[in-house]
Formats: C-alpha cells, sequence, structure tokens
C-alpha cells in the first residue's frame, strides 16, 4: 500500500496529481495548519502580461493557529471574478471548450463556504477527467498522535501502508528512521523532467496551475504528465 499525505492545494499544478496518480491512496492533510500567501487557497494562471494569481479570499479567526479543514472563504464573488479570469486567459487555447466543461460547472453552481470543500470539489473533477482513480480521503478520518512524523506515520499505519510517499521538501523534517521502525519505507517523489507542450503567452512555464496544461492541450494531458501516462 503506497500512501501520500498532503494539504489540499486550490486548483493545483500538475505535479500534484502525478503525486496522487503515483499512490494507492491520498490524504487531504486538511486538519494541519492553513498557511498564508500559500497554494492552499490559490494557485498561478498564465496571462499575456504574465503569471497572474488566483487568490481565494478567506476569513482569519486565529492569526496563531487556524486548520485548512476550519478555514472560510469570505464570500462566494471570487468565483466569478475567477472564472472570468480563467476565460479572457485561455478562450485562445486549443482546448479551451473541454477545460470550461470540466471546471465551469463548479464556479456556475453553488460555491461551498469551506476552503477545504472547495479544493477536494476541484481536485476530484481533475482526478476524473485524467484518469486517476486513487482513493483519496481527509486526515480528519483518522485518529492521529501528536507530533509532526508521528501524525503522518499514525495515518500510515491505519493504513496498512508499506511505503509512504512524499515531496522532497519534506526531506528537512521527516524522520525517515522512525518511518522505517514502523516498517514503512520512505520514497522521495520527482517533479523534474516534465515535457513541454504548446503553451500559450511567452516563455514555458511548469508551475501554474494544471487547468493551463488542459486548456493547451485536452484529452492529450496525460500525456505531459509522468504517472497518468504510464
Amino acid at each position: 500500500m503506497r500512501v501520500a499525505i498532503v494539504q489540499s492545494n486550490y486548483l493545483p499544478w500538475k505535479g500534484y496529481f502525478d503525486l496522487i496518480a503515483s499512490v494507492d491512496c491520498f490524504v487531504l492533510y486538511d486538519d494541519a495548519q492553513f498557511t498564508r500567501r500559500d497554494w492552499r487557497n490559490r494557485n498561478i494562471i498564465k496571462t499575456p502580461q504574465g503569471l497572474q494569481w488566483l487568490t481565494v479570499p478567506v476569513l482569519s479567526k486565529n492569526k496563531y493557529f487556524q486548520k485548512i479543514n476550519d478555514t472560510r472563504i469570505e464570500n462566494d464573488a471570487f468565483a466569478k471574478k475567477h472564472w472570468r479570469s480563467i476565460e479572457a486567459n485561455y478562450n485562445k487555447a486549443r482546448h479551451f471548450q473541454t477545460m470550461a466543461e470540466l471546471i465551469r460547472p463548479f464556479f456556475e453552481g453553488p460555491i461551498p463556504d469551506c476552503l477545504s470543500d472547495i479544493n477536494a470539489d476541484l481536485t476530484h473533477r481533475i482526478c476524473r477527467f485524467l484518469g486517476i482513480n486513487t482513493k483519496i480521503l481527509s486526515s480528519s478520518d483518522f485518529d492521529l498522535e501528536e507530533g509532526v512524523n508521528e501524525r503522518l506515520l499514525c495515518i500510515c499505519r491505519q493504513l496498512k501502508a508499506d511505503v509512504y510517499v512524499s515531496g522532497p521538501l519534506a526531506k528537512d523534517y521527516l524522520d525517515v528512521e522512525l518511518f522505517g521502525k514502523d516498517g514503512v519505507a520512505v520514497e522521495w517523489f520527482d517533479y523534474s523532467g516534465y515535457p513541454v507542450y504548446e503553451q500559450l503567452w511567452g516563455d514555458f512555464e511548469h508551475g501554474v496551475s494544471v487547468i493551463d496544461l488542459i486548456a493547451n492541450t485536452g484529452e492529450d494531458a496525460p500525456k505531459f504528465m509522468k504517472q497518468v501516462a504510464k
């Protein structure tokens, strides 16, 4: 059983979905702290003027600690604004209509007031489009111990995982030896080596939202990913 545990992101980049595709179970780590100026409530699209942030405005209840799954949006007005920006900057993309059919219903429908629910909804829609069938759970579904490594290991233990797949940034804090003592091997996910595709607006950018990939390549999007294309 291969498991990855990552906070939910708003309209994540393609690497996020490759990580999901690389495991048997992906856990949204949303009872972790909400971090400002981070990927939790924003992401990047390309425009003729350069990169542009799409940010979901959220309420701050506690400036010291606020869980992602306790974070509420200010209001749903952002949805129409974000869709207008996406439409204006991608309507010339070869497969704009495919991307629009995928995510426009979310922006036009009732918008959840919880950031976690927004992120999860969009993530599920995009996974289905990319053909990713990984089981997706939430960390709040598990009984967790205190401690950064202990919480992650608790999830792995309850899922009977034998491999924990982590992004390379976790090398700064992850106790690989602790996982090994519990029979869980740690693998570091490699985000390098993505092929380029025909992309609008200037120099190629890998780190933009996955909607850029879908708008420009449509049904061929998995061919420009690593795990999904296998």
